[in-house]
């Protein structure tokens, strides 16, 4: 009767737990038994040896998302999330046409970048920053929200996929959270100018756009805090900010999610 007992109540326990919401350009952690096996919507999420895993949503994901996991002794459980969506500020423009074509120029630079920020992103590190309650890299105005979209004559325009803080050139950018550099541009991007990513692992990373200065090169180890460039107006910017971007793997996310209210 008492191993009984004991077997029931074990398998009363949850063994997915969750913590954060489930919504448009959020991101979630979680913990299952060591050695179970993770799917989000049929897609592979990494499980951490000791059981914790992040998984994330993108800016235009649908109104649920299905995570099954596979115990260690074989038994399936599925947790179907119902995610919240949100209202995202579009501005409409009915008189102006969509951006011109791009030129030749442009189009003959912007293949090997994309290459480059796509590498940058295929690799993985053991990073710990996932882990991590996101800081700011830098503090001031926010001038640009994440998922913020313009409609022109009737065309929509691409979203903001990141969050914009706008400081002077030279303003000090620190990592958000532990991480490795997988990208320090060498040269500035055609969009992005000097472009640094740093991935925190489990498939989570940062990109910070428009820099004046890059302080750290591609595989180097950083923490949280620590300084890892200054903001500035390279790229296709109209003036000195800060562009942060996240992805979880295909997903772009919302910074401003997790790194909470700009500190005052």
């Amino acid at each position: 009767m008492i191993a009984l007992a004991a077997a029931l109540l074990l398998a009363a326990q949850p063994a997915i737990t969750l913590d954060g919401t489930p919504g448009q350009g959020a991101a979630m952690t979680g913990r299952v038994p060591p050695g179970t096996t993770l799917t989000l919507n049929g897609q592979p999420v990494a499980v951490a040896p000791d059981g914790a895993f992040l998984i994330a949503f993108d800016r235009d994901a649908g109104p649920a998302a299905t995570l099954l996991a596979t115990l260690p002794d074989g038994r399936p459980l599925v947790r179907t999330l119902a995610i919240a969506p949100r209202a995202w500020r579009i501005e409409r423009l009915p008189t102006l046409p969509r951006v011109s074509q791009p030129s030749a120029e442009f189009q003959r630079r912007r293949a090997p970048e994309l290459a480059q920020i796509a590498a940058a992103r295929d690799k993985a590190s053991d990073a710990q920053g996932w882990r991590q309650r996101f800081v700011w890299p830098a503090s001031g105005r926010i001038s640009g929200l994440f998922g913020s979209q313009r409609i022109y004559a009737g065309e929509p325009g691409a979203y903001h996929s990141g969050v914009d803080v706008a400081r002077p050139t030279g303003t000090p950018v620190a990592a958000p959270a532990d991480g490795v550099v997988i990208l320090a541009a060498s040269t500035p991007f055609t969009l992005e100018g000097n472009l640094l990513m740093i991935d925190h692992g489990m498939g989570l990373n940062s990109a910070f756009l428009h820099l004046s200065r890059i302080d750290v090169k591609p595989g180097d180890r950083v923490a949280q805090g620590q300084v890892v460039g200054a903001i500035g107006a390279t790229g296709r910017a109209t003036g000195p900010h800060l562009h942060w971007g996240m992805k979880w793997h295909d997903a772009r996310i919302d910074p401003l999610l997790l790194a909470g209210a700009m500190p005052q």
